[in-house]
Order: C-alpha cells, then structure tokens, then sequence
C-alpha cells in the first residue's frame, strides 16, 4: 500500500515531470507513462477540471519536420485521462472511450501548451476539451476526450 508520505519507485520521474508533490502518492507506484516521458510532457497545473502541461516540438515531428498530428492527440489524451483519473478518485480508474482532434495550424519549433478543461464530471463518464497553443498563444488544435469511469476490481 503507498501512502502520500513515502517516496514510490517513480519519485524523480515525477518530480522531472512537475507532478505536484501532493499527487506523488497517487502516482508514486506508476508514474506517468513512459510514452508521457517520451514526449517531454512536462505538467504545470493538475486538477480534475483543469489541466495544464507542456510539450517540445523537437523529438516530436513527423516527416516534414512540424509536429505530429498523433503528438497532439498524446498530449490531449494524457491531459484528459489525468483530470479524468483525478476527478475518479482513489478506488476508481478512467479508461477512454472516445477521442477526437481538429488540427488549425502546424508548428515546427518551439513549445506547445495543453489546456484540459472539463465539459462534463459526472459518475461514469467525463469529457475533457484540450486546446493546444503556441507560444504566442494561437491555437494550434482542439481535441476531446470522454473516459468511462469504473471502479478498481481487486485480483
């Protein structure tokens, strides 16, 4: 069992990642993912109905050098099943069942910024909308995500 208090196998995967101490517990025995840290995803605001974190463009680009459209999606369905996950609760868990992603416009170097907010926190689902932007602000793309919410069955 892992309480808030004792440091899990993943604490400085968590730390690097700018998890909030107060959710090391939580997260402590699994970390974030290892696609997460793949990524560069990087977590500046974390609750159940908002969600920020940031990704580099470098590493993350397909052929024609801009970032991935499946890049997007990660960051937006990593940012929606966090809050999704948060808002479950400790005895519950969030599996997605849904998500889509409207692409405005590339970006070839730089930073991007996802902002998960909450659409909908309800008993078995909740739906997240994530807006990618620039470091300019602009909007770069939309997703949303919808994750069913089920309770942790023991084995």
């Amino acid at each position: 069992m892992m309480d808030n208090f004792t440091p899990g196998p993943f604490e400085a995967e968590l730390t690097e990642a700018g998890i909030p101490e107060h959710l090391h517990g939580w997260l402590g025995q699994f970390g974030i993912g290892a696609l997460v840290v793949k990524m560069g995803i990087r977590f500046l605001e974390m609750s159940p109905e908002r969600t920020v974190a940031t990704m580099p463009v470098e590493g993350n680009t397909q052929v024609a050098g801009i970032l991935h459209g499946g890049a997007h999606v990660v960051l937006a369905e990593t940012l929606g099943s966090f809050s999704a996950c948060m808002h479950a609760g400790p005895h519950r868990h969030a599996v997605g069942i849904e998500v889509n992603a409207t692409h405005h416009r590339s970006i070839a170097k730089g930073l991007v910024t996802g902002t998960c907010t909450a659409i909908h926190l309800g008993g078995t689902l909740a739906t997240h909308e994530i807006v990618m932007t620039d470091e300019q602000g602009r909007k770069l793309s939309t997703a949303r995500i919808t994750n069913m919410l089920r309770d942790n069955t023991r084995a």
